[in-house]
């Protein structure tokens, strides 16, 4: 079967490096934001998966509502205040998109562009149907309305395409608990984990990461970053958590917990013991306590201790 025309002019967007020199100047200014602690809170951190979905909410919903309205005689003035509506909301909704936006791959970040661009050509039409019905020139008002309708549709499209087809904003790490047997997996001898320093191992094909601290404690987590994959085996370890080298996600190294975004998702994290002078883990799951198993041979809890 032939590939839509839609998904082909779709890939090519994806492929076109046109725009990457604007891209790279946009994100960088992104990144600069002074926007401190509210950056987690765009990024929807506290709500465990991206806040910018949620929001397109209102202006969507108020812009639709003021199209059907504009098809009912003597609703102008409804419209105009859904028209309003929606342009307020657009201001939040469009900065947590910008600085999810700031934080994907290359191939994400082009459709993103376009994805913003149609939204904000949205904003733009909308902005001249209040200006025009505010003037009492209701017929044009109606008219900017339904275009920049058009554009949110598109705009729309563009999301669904990031947010299904590329995954982002997606959890990267959630299949981990569906393909790794609940059993007691081998990963390596202590000797093989340098104090302090990440290491790869793989478990039922899924990357693991393995930390031995200083004080002897191993911990072990999902190696691929719940944001965008990215591998945490080469991050740096600080204060019992773990940074991601693409970009920066701060995990906690004995729970996986995400201390820090863009991650909106914790890491799978994995209960470790030692047997005969060798680390075992087995992942962590709902209802067992993380300091609950003890090796049948050695003195040490489920997070393993190496003397």
């Amino acid at each position: 079967m032939k590939q839509s025309r839609v998904l082909w002019l779709l890939d090519r967007l994806e492929r076109d490096p046109r725009a990457d020199q604007l891209i790279a100047a946009l994100r960088t200014g992104i990144r600069s934001l002074p926007l401190g602690p509210g950056r987690d809170v765009l990024h929807g951190r506290w709500l465990g998966h991206p806040v910018h979905p949620l929001m397109v909410q209102v202006p969507v919903g108020s812009w639709l509502s003021a199209a059907v309205l504009d098809l009912r005689p003597g609703r102008s003035r409804e419209a105009g205040l859904l028209v309003g509506v929606g342009l307020a909301a657009a201001v939040p909704a469009a900065l947590a998109g910008a600085v999810d936006w700031a934080e994907l791959h290359q191939e994400q970040s082009r459709v993103g562009l376009v994805h913003a661009l149609a939204n904000g050509a949205a904003v733009g039409l909308y902005a001249a149907s209040l200006a025009c019905r505010l003037k009492g020139r209701t017929g044009a008002g109606r008219t900017y309305g339904f275009l920049g309708l058009t554009a949110v549709g598109l705009g729309g499209m563009l999301g669904g395409h990031l947010a299904y087809r590329q995954a982002s904003g997606a959890n990267h790490a959630e299949e981990v608990p569906h393909v790794i047997r609940d059993v007691w997996h081998r990963v390596g001898g202590v000797s093989e984990f340098p104090a302090g320093q990440p290491v790869r191992r793989v478990v039922d094909d899924v990357p693991v990461l393995v930390v031995r601290e200083s004080g002897g404690t191993i911990h072990a987590l999902a190696e691929r970053c719940s944001h965008l994959a990215g591998p945490l085996s080469e991050g740096t370890v600080a204060d019992g958590c773990v940074r991601c080298p693409w970009h920066g996600s701060v995990f906690r190294l004995s729970d996986g917990w995400n201390v820090r975004g863009p991650a909106t998702a914790p890491q799978p994290a994995f209960d470790t013991r030692i047997r005969d002078g060798h680390v075992e883990v087995r992942l962590r799951r709902d209802g067992r306590e993380a300091n609950g198993e003890w090796s049948g041979t050695e003195t040490e809890s489920a997070h393993g201790r190496a003397g």
